[in-house]
């Protein structure tokens, strides 16, 4: 996703870093300026499970504007 500015950025990322430790499971997080990419993958099972797409829908409640 690219932001207006890099606070923009972080913000996104803050936001994102409240979800994922609510439901404990992380993805990996980039921050290139004003540009964030985010991806979800479980590294136990090399591969995506049930909670990687839990929190992809959270993640996109987030980038929506809803409170996850």
């Amino acid at each position: 996703m690219v932001f207006t500015g890099f606070i923009a950025a972080i913000n996104f990322v803050n936001r994102v870093a409240g979800v994922a430790e609510s439901i404990n499971h992380h993805p990996d997080l980039s921050v290139h300026y004003k540009q964030v990419t985010v991806s979800c993958w479980t590294h136990d099972v090399d591969g995506l499970t049930a909670l990687d797409f839990k929190l992809a829908g959270l993640i996109n409640r987030v980038v929506g504007g809803e409170t996850a």
